[in-house]
């Protein structure tokens, strides 16, 4: 199997992203990498991989791509002048079929550009959104749509978002009926914008044609609660709510190893607590759910956090795996129809 990776898009530079490529595929003997971006960058980078990584070099293929788009550049900018940059590149690898999927840490807005002009849309689709899985509580998880790609969305948007969700949720998780919710400020009727409003009036009058189960209105806690699926937002809140919960997240794994660690008995509580404190982490770490699924487009594309290092951008390679071995985009046309 092969992906595409977008070398140049992180915040960290291109040695992290090749790392945690190198990562993926020790650990898949059959799983290769085309990694894209300015070709004597990416080959002195791999020629500084550590060692057991430096085994993986003969799997991660150097395609060349001298520009890149910038984290400040517009979408307007990528589509109009990014031809060469190394996103461009990776996007078309896959529109061409040589790669199954492709993942990028760059520049959000103009990758949802160009990924809809260089592998359009699933019939019924009109624009991306970007859904990832947060952690809830009884092991499960809540798909939480839209992160950013469509930061201003009207209430048929809404709709669309969560028809979007609980395919995935079907596909991915094996979720018969998915419990899909809108994301308001309380479960009142009478809250809410005007556009959360009206996407709840949409969504209640097709309940009997919808092949999940609407919930109505559900606030920003009830995402870690288990109860719901599929939480639906537009772009900003859900960028904020997603970027809010990591940091929490990361807090109070630090407060409680610094609450056990701040007294004599505490430093010998954290001690037989450490390989529980450790689990704890693992579970909530940000870092492990890293990758972001561009829902709509005809192939697979996933999008890493751009600050991600190189453990996070290994997962969200995983990420792009799963969604490959589920044939995503086929099963989501299926529904969808």
């Amino acid at each position: 199997m092969r992906l595409a990776i977008d070398v140049m898009g992180g915040d960290q530079g291109p040695r992290v992203i090749i790392e945690g490529s190198a990562r993926a595929v020790i650990e898949r003997p059959d799983l290769e990498l085309a990694l894209f971006g300015p070709r004597q960058r990416v080959v002195a980078e791999l020629s500084r991989l550590p060692q057991p990584l430096a085994a993986a070099a003969s799997r991660l293929v150097v395609c060349d791509a001298p520009d890149t788009v910038s984290q400040d550049a517009s979408a307007a900018w990528a589509l109009r002048s990014g031809d060469k940059t190394s996103m461009v590149h990776m996007l078309r690898y896959v529109a061409q079929g040589y790669a199954a999927a492709g993942v990028s840490a760059g520049n959000t807005g103009a990758l949802v550009a160009l990924a809809r002009r260089e592998l359009g849309m699933l019939p019924g689709f009109s624009r991306p959104a970007i859904s990832t899985a947060i952690p809830a509580r009884g092991g499960r998880r809540c798909y939480l749509l839209d992160l950013g790609a469509n930061v201003d969305s009207p209430a048929s948007r809404l709709v669309d978002f969560a028809m979007m969700g609980a395919a995935m949720a079907q596909c991915m998780d094996g979720i018969n009926c998915p419990r899909v919710a809108l994301l308001n400020v309380g479960a009142e009727a009478t809250k809410g914008s005007a556009t959360v409003r009206e996407a709840d009036r949409l969504l209640r009058e097709r309940a009997t044609t919808l092949s999940f189960a609407y919930q109505g209105y559900a606030e920003g806690g009830d995402i870690f609660q288990g109860d719901i699926d599929v939480m639906v937002c537009d772009g900003f809140v859900g960028n904020v709510v997603l970027k809010a919960s990591e940091g929490l997240t990361r807090m109070l794994v630090e407060r409680v190893q610094m609450a056990f660690e701040s007294r004599l008995c505490g430093r010998l509580a954290s001690l037989l607590a450490k390989p529980v404190l450790k689990r704890l982490k693992q579970e909530l770490d940000p870092v492990r759910y890293n990758g972001a699924s561009l829902l709509g487009l005809n192939r697979i594309v996933v999008k890493s956090h751009g600050g991600a290092r190189a453990d996070g951008f290994y997962y969200a390679i995983q990420r792009a795996l799963q969604e490959v071995e589920h044939d995503l985009p086929t099963r989501l046309a299926r529904r969808w129809a």
